[in-house]
């Protein structure tokens, strides 16, 4: 493919320098708009510049991609609300045997968990909970949040659903989801095995110390240590691709957990509650004009508590409030029983039955709920490895369990993070444009001669490529720049070679994202979720990141592809 007009490339050089520069650099101070407008922005300069049609920019949208995108979104906010990160992240700390078990198990858990459930969503909801495990054993953190951003990108490699690059192959391949699982996930394996030798050998000293000074008692002070529940009961950020939920917890209405205790404390109260001081007031007047024989007001407290007489009026006598000095304050109104009424725990014992019963009904629930979005994700993922339709298997999926959840679906719904799609439509649209410049296929033909997958030196120049791109221009548009000509390049040789040259690239984009704290998604959420930790915060830098990524990326990127090219 020739140049393109020289307007047309000028213009779309502009365009797409806007892009990249916005999506690598989502602050920068003259135009501080985020990824997501950046793309947009880029997008609509396409457009505006005519370097593409609008209907080629409709056309540019790939929709299989953002559908399989929007499915395995969905279903990771179910499994997060099903607790299976809470158990994933259990799994950490049982029976631990030591800093260097727990470094290992991070890089396991991890792994396996960015395979099945992406990256970055993997980073987010297990970031804090490491920091309070290292915490409550008085380990240094760096080594952990390493080993988690590090091997969750390289276990997102194993699988087409493990990050959104992936996601792009493996629909532009279309290759299925056991030929990618068996071509990648040795190398998966193998390079988790050498990160971890690496993060060993890199914080050997510093494990050690600290392993010793807790046999030692910890210094003068002892270790600094944090409950365990406070460790078993922490809340994780609703599960997100890129970015961590601003929702509460609370307000969706799929998590029967919350609802069942605050329904079971409801039962629990057998009068009225007033939360607010101007509540105690009106509570106050109503007991004056009462004509009840004898009534009680109590202010229930967690702190000091006062006696006030209240004169009740009406003949009825004094009555007695307890006020407390809480910050939370609430009165119970309860009517004193008269002499010729019943015991007032003569119906008790059949109120705590049928709370009792009710309590295990919700709690039956529950559980039935959590086993419905287990087996609803492993018919998703058995259906995947049979080879059908990955979009749509995951948009069943999500259907199924909004389905199953008996609830609105727009509160968890809003839970996607419709800004990353947004940010692909625009992205789609934005490297498309740049490829109708005709520039990218003028530097591939420069480069293609040289980095053919039928020698090792064209595997060689083939991955410093990818490797050099994927850290400048980020993986997604590296996978949608190279894509198609590498796979082409690849044909050309035989239809095996296409597939290799597939996995290839699968495999170099997304451990490239290990070379610096810039290169992958979630090496940042991992940076952003350490710094703004509660009491525990800890700053990732860019330099303490790249000493221990320049050799952890070549030592893995180079182990892998030797494993990836015998397949």
């Amino acid at each position: 493919m020739v140049l393109a007009s020289t307007p047309k490339v000028v213009l779309g050089c502009v365009a797409f320098t806007i892009f990249w520069v916005l999506a690598v650099f989502p602050s920068v101070p003259f135009m501080p708009v985020g990824r997501t407008a950046g793309s947009l922005l880029g997008a609509m300069l396409m457009v505006l510049f005519r370097v593409m049609t609008p209907e080629e920019a409709y056309a540019a949208i790939d929709l299989p991609i953002l559908g399989l995108l929007f499915g395995t979104m969905v279903v990771s906010i179910f499994l997060e609300r099903a607790d299976m990160f809470k158990y994933l992240g259990n799994m950490l700390s049982w029976k631990s045997r030591g800093s260097k078990d727990l470094l290992f198990r991070v890089c396991v858990v991890s792994a396996v968990a960015s395979a099945l459930f992406t990256n970055d969503t993997t980073c987010v909801v297990l970031t804090e909970f490491i920091l309070k495990v290292a915490r409550q054993n008085n380990l240094p953190p760096q080594p952990f949040l390493l080993a988690l951003a590090s091997s969750s990108n390289i276990g997102s490699a194993a699988t087409p659903i493990g990050n959104p690059q992936n996601l792009v192959i493996a629909v532009e391949s279309g290759i299925t989801f056991g030929q990618f699982l068996l071509g990648v996930f040795p190398a998966m394996v193998v390079g988790i095995l050498a990160n971890t030798c690496i993060l060993l050998c890199y914080f050997w000293r510093y494990l050690s110390a600290d392993r010793d000074q807790l046999e030692g008692g910890g210094g003068a002070h002892g270790p600094e240590v944090v409950a365990d529940e406070e460790v078993t009961s922490h809340r994780f950020t609703p599960a997100r691709m890129s970015h961590a939920s601003s929702v509460n917890d609370s307000d969706c209405i799929s998590e029967p957990i919350r609802r069942s205790e605050s329904m079971n404390r409801a039962d629990a109260l057998r009068s009225r509650s007033y939360n607010s001081e101007g509540d105690i007031q009106v509570a106050i007047r109503s007991l004056r004009a009462s004509s009840l024989s004898r009534e009680m007001v109590e202010v229930s407290t967690v702190c000091d508590r006062r006696d006030v007489v209240v004169d009740g009026g009406g003949g009825g006598g004094p009555r007695k409030i307890t006020r407390s000095t809480s910050h939370q304050r609430s009165v119970i109104i309860e009517d004193a029983p008269e002499q010729h009424q019943h015991p007032a725990g003569l119906f008790d014992g059949e109120k705590d039955k049928d709370d009792e019963a009710i309590g295990k009904r919700r709690r039956w629930k529950v559980i039935v709920w959590k086993y419905a979005v287990y087996l609803t994700t492993l018919g998703m993922l058995a259906a995947l490895l049979l080879g059908l339709n990955m979009s749509w298997t995951a948009i069943t999926a999500a259907l199924i369990l909004l389905a199953l959840d008996f609830t609105d679906a727009q509160a968890c719904l809003e839970k996607v993070s419709y800004s990353l799609l947004i940010f692909f439509c625009g992205m789609f649209i934005t490297v498309d444009g740049f490829n109708k410049t005709g520039i990218p296929n003028t530097l591939w033909e420069l480069v293609e001669p040289y980095a053919r997958i039928d020698s090792p030196k064209g595997v060689v120049l083939l991955a410093i490529v990818i490797l050099v791109l994927s850290n400048v221009a980020s993986n997604v548009p590296t996978v949608l720049l190279l894509g198609t000509r590498v796979a082409a390049s690849a044909a050309a040789i035989s239809p095996a070679s296409e597939k290799k040259a597939w996995l290839i690239l699968a495999w170099v984009s997304t451990v490239a994202g290990n070379l610096t704290l810039l290169g992958s998604a979630a090496n940042l959420i991992v940076c952003e979720q350490a710094r703004r930790a509660q009491f525990f915060g800890y700053n990732l830098t860019f330099w303490s990141h790249l000493r221990f990524g320049v050799p952890s990326t070549i030592i893995v990127t180079a182990i892998g592809l030797l494993i990836v090219m015998s397949y």
